[in-house]
C-alpha cells in the first residue's frame, strides 16, 4: 500500500505518516524502488495512535500503549498507568483553561468596549506578574 492510501485508511496527512515514520513508530517496508510500501498492521498502527492522540497522550506515550497492545502479557494495570496520568495532566490543563477563561471574561466586562482609550484589558496585561 502506497502513502496516499494509508493516509486515506487511517485518516492522517502524509506528512504526519511520514514523521511517524521518522520516529520510528511505524516502519514501513521499502520496495526495490526506495517507495514505502505499508502493510495493513501499519494502517493499524497509525490508526491507534490517531486516535490515542485525540484523547490525548503524548508521542511517547503512544509509543508505550502500543508496546503494551503488542505484548499479550501485559497487565492491563500498566495500560491503566498511563490513561490515569493522561486524564491527570488533561485535568490541570482543563483547571487551567477555566482560570483563564474566568479572568478574561472578568476583563471584557470591565472594558466598556466604546470610543475611549482607557481599557481595563490593556492595563491588566501590562501589569508586571504578582
Amino acid at each position: 500500500m502506497n502513502i496516499g492510501d494509508v493516509s486515506q485508511a487511517s485518516g492522517l496527512p502524509a506528512k504526519t505518516i511520514r514523521y511517524y515514520e521518522d520516529i520510528g513508530l511505524v516502519l514501513p517496508l521499502r520496495g526495490g524502488n526506495g517507495y514505502r510500501d505499508f502493510r495493513e498492521s501499519d494502517v493499524h498502527k497509525l490508526t491507534f495512535v490517531s486516535r490515542a492522540r485525540s484523547l490525548g497522550f503524548s508521542i511517547e506515550e503512544c509509543r508505550m500503549l502500543l508496546s503494551l497492545y503488542e505484548d499479550r502479557t501485559r497487565a492491563s494495570a500498566d495500560v491503566k498507568d498511563v490513561a490515569r496520568s493522561t486524564l491527570d495532566r488533561i485535568e490541570v490543563k482543563i483547571a487551567e483553561l477555566n482560570a483563564m477563561k474566568a479572568t478574561l471574561s472578568t476583563l471584557v466586562k470591565k472594558c466598556h468596549g466604546d470610543d475611549r482609550p482607557d481599557c481595563p484589558i490593556l492595563d491588566n496585561l501590562s501589569e508586571a506578574p504578582a
